[in-house]
């Protein structure tokens, strides 16, 4: 086996917003962020800067200072990010031939960590078995907590290259014939790096750069979900 699948997650995998988002939101609503995280953001926003506004705002993880790193309902977040379906589809083909999935994403490592348990929780489902591999944001803990610093590259950009060329050189992999899916332009570094990129619900800047290198354009649509049950309660006189 000399292939594998890279993914991204966010708006690739699965819906916006993202995973992420979601983490700060249910922090938020536990009470764990405060002032002083927004202050500690604000100042690693501001040392950052210099390497650039992407760097800046997708490289901070300052606003996570002294949060605890375990015994939170926040650390399933990633629980209520619905999966496109024909992401898990897709998934599914790689896994029946046999090919390594491997999720690069810039999400914190744990977070996608519990992407990668529900994807094989849907492929189980089509029995299928495959290696999910992840490969992260990893944060520095001490003491039970987040310090809110980034251990190694954030990955997003061109540290999303390096990665599949690092798994490249692990697995002996003919990148040649590996794939890889991506939402946005930070993801164009892994695109390149395999011999059968997809751009997936692209943003602008990847749309033009897949349409300038002739990598395939894919639009993955949301899941279709049924009304809620007081919608359904609702005569339709009565709408």
């Amino acid at each position: 086996m000399n292939r594998a699948a890279f993914f991204d997650v966010d708006g690739t995998l699965t819906e916006m917003p993202s995973v992420e988002r979601r983490y700060f939101r249910a922090l938020r609503r536990e009470g764990e962020v405060s002032l002083r995280n927004g202050i500690a953001w604000l100042a690693e926003f501001v040392r950052l800067l210099p390497n650039g506004l992407t760097h800046a705002l997708q490289g901070n993880k300052a606003y996570l200072r002294a949060v605890r790193s375990s015994g939170l309902h926040a650390n399933r977040a990633g629980d209520d990010a619905p999966f496109f379906p024909e992401a898990v589809e897709c998934a599914a083909r790689h896994a029946a031939n046999g090919d390594r999935i491997v999720l690069v994403t810039g999400t914190l490592e744990f977070l996608a960590e519990g992407i990668a348990n529900r994807l094989r929780g849907e492929l189980a489902k089509r029995n299928l078995a495959a290696e999910i591999h992840v490969c992260a944001t990893r944060l520095e803990e001490k003491d039970g907590r987040w310090t809110g610093r980034v251990l190694g590259r954030p990955m997003f950009g061109e540290a999303k290259g390096v990665a599949v060329w690092w798994y490249a050189e692990k697995w002996k992999l003919n990148l040649a014939e590996c794939s890889a899916y991506g939402d946005s332009a930070q993801d164009q570094w892994m695109l390149a790096s395999v011999g059968k990129p997809v751009a997936v619900n692209p943003d602008s800047r990847l749309r033009q750069a897949a349409r300038r290198q002739g990598w395939t354009i894919a639009k993955w649509a949301r899941e279709v979900r049924p009304k809620t049950k007081l919608a359904k309660m609702v005569p339709e006189r009565a709408r």
